[in-house]
């Protein structure tokens, strides 16, 4: 399957000495944030939410996704949280179908791994988008990352190299 071997690829192409520099992912510098403090960094162990939220974490997430060539479920987060923001009801259709063809739709470029039930959901959804279209999947998508996504990034290199090095990641 396609994602296996890109994640094998992925693992191959790493270089042995975690050689990601964490003060700017892959050339994202986080807008304007300092490093965490180890207190913080430590708290994404346990919460999603708290990583989403620090645009430090997100973007070392978004580095350690990228290495594994897995990053289309955290951009589909990222699309689905811009999208709730959209006050117009043009835009919000025209993003809709943006979404859904970029991430949802069967073969998009970056389909994200959700059930046939809950992209069923979300087409229908998009017959009268609203800011909780993508809610189904967006829930689904985020799960994934919180089951298996977070718990490979707190035990990898890029984490331990957040951390200093002076904590061992669980």
């Amino acid at each position: 399957r396609a994602k296996e071997i890109k994640t094998k690829l992925g693992l191959l192409l790493q270089k042995p000495e975690a050689a990601v520099d964490l003060v700017a992912p892959c050339s994202e510098k986080p807008a304007k944030t300092q490093k965490p403090s180890l207190e913080e960094a430590v708290q994404w162990r346990e919460s999603l939410d708290k990583l989403l939220q620090n645009n430090y974490g997100l973007a070392s997430f978004k580095s350690f996704l990228r290495s594994e060539f897995s990053e289309e479920n955290l951009d589909f987060w990222m699309a689905c949280e811009d999208y709730k923001k959209t006050k117009s009801p043009a835009k919000m259709a025209e993003k809709a179908q943006k979404i859904y063809e970029e991430f949802i739709q069967s073969e998009a470029p970056k389909e994200v791994n959700i059930d046939h039930c809950t992209k069923d959901i979300t087409l229908k959804n998009l017959a009268e988008p609203s800011p909780s279209s993508f809610d189904a999947a967006q829930q689904r998508v985020r799960a994934l990352m919180e089951k298996d996504s977070l718990p490979r990034f707190v035990r990898s290199p890029h984490f331990r190299e957040l951390l200093g090095h002076g904590l061992a990641a669980p």
